[in-house]
């Protein structure tokens, strides 16, 4: 009995050994060990895309670089398959997703949320040409649209009572839907209006245009950590520390969305 007893001691504290030792291993220990936080990305302006010298920038690339630097960490930033990315983040093949990540309730089952800074809505760009046509999602509803796979504006393809009714065809990235939309292969497209608003009617996309009068839900851009991760704590307290000192404001304002920064961050 005595012997049995002892096992069973041994047993529980060699479980508490182990439970000790996986509490300790945090998300912050892990990439602050690393040097470096991969961050999930996808190109489309103004969040995070290339200038005319090839280097990233963008309210997203600016902003992460800001938290990285407060954490001691370099930035990595890494292009994924938006339609992967909860299974990259899970895998450790990225640490965050940071690229105008709408909160979503369906998403928080596989991620945490910090504290979300930008306003966002999905909007509808048509071609100029077509605006008496498709004013309404009811006239939608016999077009073929597109939007990003596993996006927002995929979701709001899919819950519209009209536009589930359209063809659709989903694209690669936004950036991708846009260029389809150049070349006809679709009647209207679904992309952040964050997006929309920074190239749709300049240069390639002089002809196109948003559908002020079809009003999609309004959503919030957050960054996505691993569910349960102690870094989603220390990224809130560094992006109230950069709001109350203004550097966030002054990267909204670089960007032109000094709107939808206040709109967020006093929501």
């Amino acid at each position: 009995m005595k012997k049995f007893i002892s096992i069973l001691l041994v047993a529980a504290m060699c479980m508490a050994l182990f439970v000790g030792c996986g509490n300790s291993d945090s998300d912050y220990k892990y990439i602050t060990d690393n040097g470096k936080m991969v961050i999930g990305i996808t190109i489309y302006e103004p969040m995070n895309y290339y200038d005319e010298n090839n280097k990233l920038i963008g309210f997203d690339t600016e902003f992460a670089e800001e938290v990285c630097k407060e954490l001691d960490v370099e930035p990595v930033f890494q292009i994924i398959d938006w339609k992967a990315k909860e299974t990259e983040l899970k895998a450790k093949n990225i640490d965050c997703i940071w690229n105008g990540l709408t909160v979503t309730e369906e998403r928080k089952a596989d991620m945490d949320f910090t504290t979300t800074y930008l306003k966002n809505r999905q909007c509808v760009v048509i071609n100029k040409a077509n605006e008496s046509k498709f004013s309404t999602t009811e006239g939608l509803a016999s077009a073929i649209i597109s939007a990003e796979a596993g996006s927002a504006g995929e979701t709001a393809v899919k819950s519209d009572a009209n536009l589930k009714n359209a063809s659709y065809i989903g694209s690669d990235t936004q950036a991708a839907a846009l260029l389809g939309l150049v070349a006809g292969n679709f009647d209207a497209i679904i992309i952040d209006y964050t997006m929309a608003k920074a190239c749709v009617g300049e240069g390639d996309y002089a002809d196109f245009m948003i559908v002020e009068s079809i009003d999609l839900e309004d959503e919030f851009y957050s960054i996505g950590f691993r569910v349960g991760s102690d870094m989603t704590e220390k990224v809130n307290a560094i992006i109230d520390k950069m709001i109350e000192d203004g550097r966030l404001a002054k990267i909204a304002e670089k960007y032109d969305r000094t709107d939808l920064y206040n709109e967020a961050v006093n929501n």
